[in-house]
């Protein structure tokens, strides 16, 4: 039988090996086209400098240092609120 299930026997059996087979082919060919793709994009991306990269890192250091100063602030800032209220 082709199909999924031998409806006299209530056995399930698997699809012919026809469909693997064109299954396989035309994923093996997308998979080629993607890795193909990314190899292209990647050509075409500029990559920072050493020193861009460490001015880069230096900033965000900054800012998230800042920001967790400022919501440190806010937070104690609402604890005290929240206190003189209940």
């Amino acid at each position: 039988s082709s199909g999924l299930q031998n409806r006299r026997l209530g056995v399930r059996l698997p699809p012919d090996v026809r469909v693997f087979k064109f299954f396989w082919e035309a994923m093996k060919d997308k998979i080629v086209k993607f890795f193909e793709d990314v190899v292209k994009e990647m050509k075409k991306v500029t990559w920072p400098t050493k020193p861009e990269l460490m001015e880069s890192t230096k900033v965000v250091i900054v800012a998230c240092l800042i920001l967790a100063a400022f919501t440190y602030v806010i937070d104690m800032a609402i604890n005290l609120v929240l206190k003189g209220i209940f």
